[in-house]
């Protein structure tokens, strides 16, 4: 790929897609463990049942959903053409039980269905959404959702000090480099990670499409929702897991 020419974040296309494929392997901080979180909040079920999640990318967490729990069917909704292809190809193993479907996040369609779905995950997607937004959002999921239906976030969020910033910018960069040296033994990812001001915490420009929402604020439009059992889950570098359940009985474990 042809990464002489800068690539913004902050202008969403397929190019930005295909680019995210090549270093979010190295963006991302703990990767894997949060996959891991993710999955281990959702339920394992005897039962087929499905889980639907926005912006599937190219389906590493569907791929790890799929694996846990043999009953499972993964709904993954995304909208780029490129990432949607790469998940099927990554999941064409699983046949029918990955069902990869192009939409547009803002749009009411997705959000309509004929069956409940038992959960609801999504990552690095609803920090484009604005506040409204995602309070909408929300409260769309927890309609669609099973009786005992988990809705689980992943995302980015907005610190509420300028202290927080300083910090969420430090700490993502130092998870990247810390990705980097793991990985590769180099710190060129970094490099190119700083060169195109991906660090929103440090470069933070409020006319782009990143739009974070504070954690607190997130948490409590879940409760508005109707959502039980609220909580944070994992957090590090301004990058946190959270959510909820539709009733009191918490369905997560294995």
């Amino acid at each position: 790929m042809d990464t002489s020419s800068p690539v913004s974040p902050n202008a969403w296309d397929e190019r930005v897609s295909r680019l995210f494929i090549d270093y979010g392997r190295y963006f991302v901080p703990e990767r894997e463990r949060q996959i891991e979180i993710i999955a281990s909040l959702l339920p394992s079920l005897d039962r087929p049942y499905t889980v639907m999640e926005l912006c599937c990318g190219e389906g590493l967490l569907a791929e790890a959903l799929l694996e846990r729990s043999p009953t499972c069917t993964v709904r993954g909704l995304d909208g780029s053409r490129e990432m949607l292809q790469r998940a099927q190809t990554r999941l064409v193993h699983f046949g029918e039980r990955f069902l990869g479907e192009l939409f547009d996040l803002t749009d009411d369609a997705w959000r309509v269905i004929n069956k409940p779905v038992q959960a609801v995950v999504t990552s690095l997607a609803l920090h484009h959404l604005d506040g409204p937004r995602k309070s909408a959002l929300f409260n769309d999921v927890h309609r669609i959702l099973a009786p005992e239906g988990a809705f689980i976030v992943a995302d980015i969020v907005e610190p509420t000090h300028s202290v927080g910033w300083e910090l969420a910018a430090r700490e993502w960069d130092e998870a990247v480099q810390e990705r980097c040296r793991k990985l590769d033994g180099n710190n060129h990812a970094y490099e190119y990670f700083d060169r195109e001001h991906w660090n929103i915490y440090r470069y933070f420009d409020p006319q782009d499409i990143d739009k974070p929402s504070p954690l607190f604020n997130q948490l409590k439009w879940l409760e508005q929702a109707g959502f039980v059992a609220v909580d944070v889950f994992w957090m590090r570098a301004g990058h946190a897991i959270f959510g909820g359940w539709r009733s009191d009985t918490v369905g997560g474990g294995s």
